[in-house]
């Protein structure tokens, strides 16, 4: 019953000193009213809770951030922190993250610089600067080297072409630029394999890679596999998946994060939350194409209690 409400809710516009007063009142006293806080945090916009935050603190002279903090634990915790968030911030913090201390997690990096839109990418920048008084691209380029370094400080460069035309002429010349950078040569010349996966359209590159098919008779993916290895080669391939299908891409993230024994939690919240306005909804779809199981199925077998009901929610 509870989502049917929350979308009527929804229908009848958004009421911030509403919002406030039930946030307030669920985080009152002894015990939590988790339903309530669930219900809000799911069927408002990402504005939406910016609005909240700020009305929130001028009105209890609190940090709701900090109010949940003390209210809630475990990924409950972490995933209404995250929607508290911009998406971009949440992806600043990630990176900052994946960075701070000994040792990078590059995987993070991947994951956002090689998925994101050039105005995705500007944003974190903003946020990145903003909290953290420091830029992005400097501590990308501490923190990593070699051909890795090269490919996310292009991408940083926000500078994808993101047109509807497609070139079919470039694309053969891109797809033969490929194959002589890559294995039509010893060593893989990674200047050419940046310059298109980190510049050229997702409709383009479609065209290159089908271009590529035909020219040399084998899949670009199949190519970055026998050419490079490592976090590069994740890297690559997630350009090419995205470029494909970004809808599958996120798919076949959700479900190897769900699949075997285990979960990892942190991938499920990270695009559940920074999906969720983008292409949730779509992603779900596909999930249910690619794998004949319901994503909302497998994240309540795969995920319990509140933290559970809170990503069911954000998938209605």
């Amino acid at each position: 019953m509870g989502n049917r409400n929350g979308k009527q809710r929804r229908h009848q516009g958004f009421d911030v000193d509403e919002d406030i007063k039930n946030l307030h009142k669920a985080c009152k006293g002894m015990g939590t009213d988790e339903a309530t806080i669930i219900e809000i945090l799911s069927s408002r916009t990402s504005n939406e809770r910016q609005q909240i935050k700020q009305k929130y603190k001028a009105t209890y002279g609190k940090d709701l951030e900090d109010v949940l903090k003390s209210e809630l634990s475990g990924n409950f915790e972490k995933t209404a922190l995250a929607l508290l968030d911009r998406p971009s911030e949440y992806d600043a913090r990630q990176l900052h993250k994946a960075m701070k201390g000994l040792g990078t997690d590059e995987a993070v990096l991947i994951e956002v610089l090689c998925t994101r839109t050039n105005q995705e990418i500007i944003a974190i920048k903003e946020a990145y600067q903003r909290l953290f008084d420091r830029s992005l691209e400097s501590d990308v380029k501490d923190d990593t080297s070699g051909n890795l370094k090269k490919i996310l400080v292009s991408l940083l460069q926000a500078n994808r072409d993101e047109g509807e035309n497609v070139d079919k002429v470039l694309a053969g010349q891109d797809a033969k630029d490929l194959y002589d950078a890559g294995e039509g040569r010893w060593g893989t010349d990674e200047l050419a394999f940046n310059e298109v996966l980190a510049k050229r359209s997702f409709k383009q590159l479609r065209a290159t890679f089908q271009a590529y098919q035909i020219l040399i008779g084998k899949d670009i993916e199949e190519a970055i596999e026998a050419e490079t290895s490592g976090d590069l080669q994740k890297a690559y391939l997630t350009l090419v998946r995205c470029a494909r299908d970004q809808e599958g891409y996120f798919a076949d993230r959700l479900y190897k994060s769900m699949k075997g024994a285990g979960t990892d939690e942190a991938t499920l919240i990270h695009i559940f939350v920074t999906r969720a306005e983008v292409d949730l909804q779509g992603i779900k779809a596909k999930f249910q194409e690619k794998y004949q199981k319901s994503l909302c199925d497998m994240v309540r077998s795969d995920t319990s209690g509140d933290f559970q009901k809170l990503l069911v929610a954000l998938l209605h």
